[in-house]
This record gives C-alpha cells, structure tokens and sequence, in this order.
C-alpha cells in the first residue's frame, strides 16, 4: 500500500526527532542513576543491589537529577490539578512570565525597528548608535536586571513594566540587526532605478526595502521571543517576585526542590518553542500573501 504524500513527509520529519529523543531519554535516565546513586547508598548502605539503586535513583524526593517521569509528574500536576489562578498552578507562573515576555517583545520589535530604519536612513545614526547598539549586550543581563529594578522601583514603577524592560533590552538586539541587514538588503540597480523615477522615500521603502527586509525579521523575531523569555525570567529573580516561572526557580533551589526547578525549565522550553511555532506560522502566511518565499 502506497502512504500519501503528506504521511511520508511528517513519517521522514518525525523519525529523526523520535530518534534524538529517544536517545536523550536513555542518557538522562542513565545520568539520573549516576547521580543519585551516592544518595541512594547513604540510605539502603553500601551493599544495596543495583536494582535497589537504580528503584531508589528515580524516585527520590529531592534528587541531584531528578528522573523525567518524576518532572512529567510534576508537571501533570501543577498544571491540571490545581486551578489557573492558584499560586501553586504552573500555568498562573507561565502566564505571569509570559505576559512580562510578550510585553517586552512588543518594545523591543518597536524600538528595534525604529532604530533600525533611521539607522539606514540616516548616516549619522548609523555611525553613533549601531556601535551601542552593539555594546548594550556585552553586559551581562544579570547585572543590568537588579539596577533597572531599583531605578524604576524609586521611580514608583513595579510589577510588569521592569520585567518587560529587561525582556526587552535581551530581545531588542536580534531585531535591530536583523531589520538593519533586512532594509538594506535590496539591489544596488533597483534602489538606482527608483532614484532615477524620483520615487518618494515612502514609496522606496514601502515597495523595495520593507518586502525585502521580511526575510531577515521573521529569523530575528524567532531568536528574540527566546531571549524575551529568558529575560523575563531573569528579572524575576532579584525582584523578589512570588509569581512566574522565574520565581518557582527561585524558591526550588532555596529548598533544593529540584524536580520543581526542572519542570519550571521544561515549561519555559515549550513556552520558547510555542512563541517560535507562532512566529514561523505568521511568516509563512506572510509568505502565502506575497505568493512565495519571502
């Protein structure tokens, strides 16, 4: 019997990633044991068997690597069994980091793209603000997060507005790059072809550098809905936050809760993936409009 098209072409695309999975199940399972071993013999002496040992390994309470079935069930149960407005649901913490995420995403795509137009239209901006916008992410967001805290804290502005800022400082940077190698991706012949018409600036930049520059934003927005997103879990964690998936990070590895710690990272991991998946979506209906790649 002869598979459709589609099924050989999702068969051939789930395979490999099946594959890699699989595999990096058996090393973190393997890993697990290895681990946790030390723990384990501590409490059933040194003369436990290896079934003991490996039993004991992926399913203790607090282990050094928690077991993956151990962070499904974590995870299974902050987000099924408790309702989305408790404190102790992980679907509250998701969306309090992804609020903050999404909120700095919004700034960073309008900052970067303003900057990144009057970089190219400008030359004076070109050779004063590229060179900052290049040195802003050579210090490490750790050490900004805490004073953007503090300042816009004696400001009197809290809660979503500094976690979006420092979401957005890590998230701006991709997208003022990439629009800028974007609007200046266009031929050399037809910018000249458009000068020689005597079209307007708006009309240049409507019909030649914007199209041409959509090629070079969708990548760019795919990197920074993630570091959007780890940005705003880095600015949970000095401002005391007792919401969002930066703050379960936080006090998991006060009370060495490492299970809660991984399924905290996990669901950023898919949170990151979902914000990706949204992103390629949007770029190929965008592509569809414009009647092929762009």
């Amino acid at each position: 019997m002869i598979r459709p098209r589609w099924a050989r072409t999702v068969a051939g695309a789930a395979l490999p990633l099946l594959a890699v999975f699989a595999a990096l199940m058996i090393l973190w399972y393997g890993a697990a044991v290895g681990l946790n071993q030390a723990q384990v013999r501590e409490r059933f002496g040194e003369d436990a068997g290896w079934r003991a040992i490996v039993a004991g390994s992926w399913s203790m309470e607090r282990p050094v690597l928690p077991a993956p079935h151990q962070i499904a069930m974590e995870l299974k149960q902050g987000i099924f069994d408790h309702p989305v407005t408790s404190p102790r649901s992980l679907v509250y913490h998701a969306w309090v980091t992804l609020s903050a995420a999404l909120a700095g995403l919004a700034i960073a795509l309008a900052l970067g793209m303003l900057l990144a137009i009057g970089i190219v239209h400008l030359r004076l901006l070109d050779r004063s603000m590229m060179p900052w916008v290049i040195a802003s992410q050579t210090v490490p967001v750790l050490a900004i997060a805490p004073m953007v805290v503090v300042v816009l804290g004696n400001l009197g502005i809290t809660g979503l507005i500094p976690k979006a800022a420092i979401a957005g400082y890590l998230a701006f940077f991709p997208i003022t790059v990439g629009m800028v190698k974007g609007l200046r991706a266009p031929d050399p012949l037809q910018l000249d072809l458009m000068r020689t018409y005597d079209a307007p600036g708006r009309d240049v930049f409507s019909k030649l550098r914007w199209p041409a520059s959509l090629g070079f934003l969708f990548p760019s927005l795919r990197v920074a809905v993630a570091l959007s997103l780890v940005g705003a879990i880095v600015a949970e964690l000095p401002t005391g936050a007792q919401a969002g998936l930066g703050a379960r990070l936080l006090i998991g590895s006060y009370y060495g809760q490492t299970v809660q710690i991984w399924s905290a990272l996990i669901l950023a991991s898919v949170l990151s993936l979902l914000g990706i998946a949204a992103v390629t979506f949007i770029e190929n209906l965008a592509a569809r409009r414009r009647g092929g790649r762009l």
